[in-house]
């Protein structure tokens, strides 16, 4: 298992080119393009995100975009999975940041979307460690992904 945080990474926006359907490579030359790699010959993909105003983060989205070169690929992974937090917590505020993962998903058709969780009511960073039944039911999803 690996954890890749987009904090602090060099993601360039897709330029539309095209360039990576024949390549298999984008032409923009920074994180993304080792990211990509290791997400082709990953098992499960699991992406993280903070809900910033009901949606996926900025830089969750740019990655995804970058990550037209695994279209044409022999891809390995099956399962996707979404796990968010944000301020707020209603159970519908992620609704938007899945449907968008789930449009990306789409577009792989041996990939499925295999489940979310969100955790709400979390502002701060360290928040999470004073709520035990967020984190059982993180444990619990985590341990659903063996």
């Amino acid at each position: 298992m690996e954890h890749i945080s987009l904090k602090g990474k060099k993601l360039g926006f897709c330029t539309g080119c095209l360039a990576c359907q024949k390549t298999r490579k984008c032409v923009l030359n920074d994180d993304a393009n080792i990211i990509a790699e290791k997400i082709l010959s990953a098992d499960t993909v699991v992406f993280v995100t903070p809900i910033y105003y009901y949606e996926m983060s900025g830089q969750m989205k740019t990655l995804l975009d970058r990550l037209n070169p695994l279209y044409p690929s022999d891809y390995k992974f099956r399962n996707v999975y979404m796990m968010s937090v944000a301020a707020e917590d209603d159970p519908h505020v992620p609704d938007r940041a899945v449907s968008g993962l789930r449009g990306w998903i789409n577009c792989f058709e041996k990939a499925t979307f295999a489940g979310s969780l969100f955790c709400g009511g979390i502002n701060d960073p360290g928040e999470a460690a004073g709520k035990s039944e967020a984190q059982e039911r993180a444990y619990d999803f985590g341990r659903g992904l063996l």
